[in-house]
């Protein structure tokens, strides 16, 4: 997958204190991703190719939310990734490139993120749109890919993963439906004050929330959500709460064959141990703060589960 001739190329690195093998292996595993890289919601893996596989990636791109298919090579020895995308997004007429690992010494490496790209009609302002979200998007991947690799992943303190889950005796199309509709939520969940929810293309959601705490006060959210129609809702909030540096999660809707469906809301958490005193007081530290976020998340989460619970079974 070399560059074809024609196409706006560009260069990107940054040095890691860290083994080449290792910061090959976080880009390898596009698992890792939605938490390694501030603009990746979410990845699908499609299919295994000869050499690589082929995903299917959502991203944010200059405050906009996109999807697009990709395919890969993966050449471990040289610790080279080659990609291209095969089902662009306007302005995007072609787009691919190259992740390289070149070990300087034992524990450090140089990270090289080359990109190939062209605009749709060559259009000027195309073009400079994509320059735009290729600089904005490189510098933040390698920047979060050095701050992962050199602090070895996140710190288990830091990192907190849970679910609620609820039966419901309904259809998961019902309960799909309440989740899927989030615009109605500030009418439909007395914990939300307000919400903005707009979806340029099916199943691909940018939602705003003002969310109600438990003292009555509010905060506002942002989150791209990935739908995958009466199955899951996978989301990633991009406008976080002060006590966390990332939040991912998914409601997951699993039929039973028993005329019901198992609804399942999980998180991500990794918290932000520099506004844990501002928030919670000169005396909170890193437990108090993920128990904090741990029974604000799961409160919601109860709640709106308790809600698509009674929506989906008045339709019975």
């Amino acid at each position: 997958m070399t560059a074809p001739s024609g196409l706006h190329e560009v260069e990107h690195t940054v040095t890691v204190r860290a083994p080449a093998a290792e910061v090959y292996r976080l880009l390898a595993d596009v698992g890792n991703w939605p938490r390694l890289f501030p603009p990746t919601v979410h990845v699908e893996r499609l299919g295994e190719m000869d050499g690589g596989e082929r995903i299917q990636i959502w991203a944010t791109a200059n405050g906009e939310a996109k999807g697009w298919t990709s395919r890969r090579l993966l050449d471990p020895e040289a610790r080279r990734i080659e990609f291209a995308q095969e089902v662009t997004v306007p302005p995007v007429a072609a787009m691919g490139g190259t992740w390289i690992v070149d070990a300087v010494s034992d524990e450090e490496s140089l990270v090289r993120l080359l990109h190939h790209y062209r605009a749709i009609d060559d259009d000027p302002d195309g073009l400079a749109w994509i320059d735009s979200a290729v600089d904005r998007n490189s510098d933040a991947e390698l920047a979060a890919l050095k701050a992962n690799a050199e602090l070895g992943g996140t710190e288990p303190d830091r990192l907190l993963s849970f679910q609620d889950s609820l039966r419901v005796e309904g259809s998961a199309k019902d309960v799909y439906d309440f989740l899927n509709e989030a615009g109605l939520w500030a009418e439909r969940l007395p914990h939300v004050a307000r919400v903005g929810l707009t979806e340029e293309r099916p199943g691909l959601q940018i939602l705003e929330m003002d969310t109600r705490t438990a003292d009555g006060s509010t905060h506002t959210t942002k989150s791209v959500r990935v739908c995958f129609p009466h199955e899951r809702i996978v989301y990633k909030q991009i406008t976080l709460p002060a006590l966390m540096d990332l939040h991912t999660g998914y409601w997951l809707l699993e039929e039973d064959g028993q005329d019901g469906v198992l609804v399942t809301s999980q998180h991500t958490v990794v918290l932000n141990t520099e506004n844990i005193t501002k928030v919670l007081g000169a005396d909170a530290g890193v437990p108090e703060s993920a128990r904090f976020v741990r029974n604000a998340l799961s409160r919601n989460s109860t709640a709106t589960l308790g809600h698509a619970k009674e929506y989906a079974e008045s339709r019975r």
